[in-house]
């Protein structure tokens, strides 16, 4: 059975749009046989049972997230297909704390970068979907994702790289300032900021922040880098590991596209050139001659479950179904947690879905009492029309009056 790994499509010259998606590709083409496996650009995450992508599908077994399917393919080939085999515990150790860097401090600079900035998102990004996608999902993925990226990055305090959000906002303050009086009827039509002001008036302010946070993620992994031709060598000293597949898919989108504002390029080629140099090697190493397949065209069945997938996420009490439901999957398949660390997850699932019905209950229970009561005092009556009705039947088929003539009177009428 050859393996089927799923993933967001091809985009800025690289086999995916998404760093997980491209550390998953990088692992796979190291690990596997290229007749072993094919990659599918697949861009539709409701084909995994996770919602997730990348998905790396073995018959009925999918498996989601780059650690989840690298301890998948070691447990799978019977540690044959695992690149940190030779890794002593130092450097066990190492992959382990360096994994969760790159992932915590990298992905929200590549959240910064494709999709908070609004020259890359619009100019960029947004098109890549575009091009990548099918109908529906064209048009209800990218927005999704733009909010998930803006919300994941909320923190950072460089939402002012959103020029839209910044003039949003700035039209919701001066019409709050018009119904509140604050300016005076004469001013209250103001031009419109162009984007060269706004770019002007946030530059300085971004500019020391997003220098922190790119030297917080670059230098150190220049550091790791020194004068090694690996991060993490696995075997010989130039055979990678899974730490150097991670790392490349997320430096790879930071350096490689092409944008419309490069600040996160120019970054990386400003304070790491080695980890630059390295980038661009492995790059053209992990990427070359892949064992890609076409995706299968969407069906009528595949659009109508994700417009009933797109209703259920707006829909309050079901999106809270569903995610519920994705935290016990989750819960189950994930093998970085403990049984114990399971269980209370699905616990957790589950009493939020008991709460849930329970206040759904209780509301119910709480207007069919109020309707009793108002039925009760006469504010609401059901008989009245009813006895309205019968009155005007009784009049309509009302018999005639029967007249009592005495006998002579009626006999001389005739």
């Amino acid at each position: 059975m050859v393996l089927q790994l799923h993933v967001w499509g091809p985009a800025f010259d690289l086999p995916s749009i998404d760093a997980q998606c491209l550390s998953v590709i990088a692992y796979c083409s190291e690990v596997l046989p290229k007749d072993s496996w094919e990659l599918v650009a697949t861009s539709d995450p409701s084909v995994s049972p996770t919602g997730e992508l990348p998905a790396l599908q073995n018959g009925s077994v999918w498996v989601s997230r780059f650690r989840n399917i690298v301890d998948y393919l070691r447990q799978w080939s019977e540690e044959t297909c695992h690149l940190d085999q030779f890794l002593n515990n130092v450097q066990h150790a190492d992959s382990v704390a360096f994994s969760s860097f790159i992932e915590s401090r990298g992905q929200p600079l590549i959240d910064l970068s494709l999709y908070v900035t609004s020259q890359n998102y619009y100019a960029n990004t947004s098109p890549a979907y575009g091009a990548l996608l099918q109908w529906p999902n064209q048009w209800i993925l990218p927005p999704k994702l733009h909010a998930a990226a803006k919300a994941r990055t909320d923190h950072l305090g460089l939402s002012s790289l959103d020029l839209q959000a910044m003039e949003d906002q700035r039209k919701r303050d001066h019409s709050a300032a018009v119904a509140a009086g604050q300016i005076p009827a004469t001013l209250i039509q103001q031009p419109k900021e162009t984007v060269s002001k706004l770019l002007g008036r946030t530059a300085k302010s971004n500019h020391f922040r997003l220098e922190a946070l790119t030297a917080d993620f670059f230098e150190p992994l220049e550091a790791m880098l020194a004068s090694k031709p690996v991060l993490l060598p696995a075997d010989d000293e130039n055979s990678p590991s899974s730490l150097d597949c991670l790392a490349i898919g997320y430096l790879s989108l930071a350096l490689h596209p092409d944008l419309a504002f490069p600040w996160l390029r120019d970054a990386m080629r400003a304070k790491a050139p080695r980890l630059t140099a390295y980038t661009e090697r492995m790059r053209s190493r992990v990427f070359a001659a892949l064992p890609c397949r076409e995706p299968a065209r969407i069906s009528v069945s595949a659009v109508g479950s994700t417009l009933l997938n797109m209703l259920a996420d707006n829909t309050p009490i079901l999106r809270e179904v569903r995610a519920n439901r994705r935290l016990k999957s989750a819960a189950q398949a994930d093998e970085n947690f403990s049984p114990i660390q399971k269980l209370a997850l699905f616990d957790y699932a589950s009493t939020k879905d008991k709460d849930r019905w329970v206040s759904i209950a209780s509301v119910v229970a709480g207007g069919v009492a109020l309707v009793g009561y108002m039925v009760h005092v006469g504010l609401i009556s059901f008989s009245g029309r009813v006895e309205e009705d019968e009155q005007e039947l009784e009049q309509e088929f009302e018999p005639a009056e029967v007249l009592h003539l005495p006998a002579a009177d009626f006999l001389s009428a005739l």
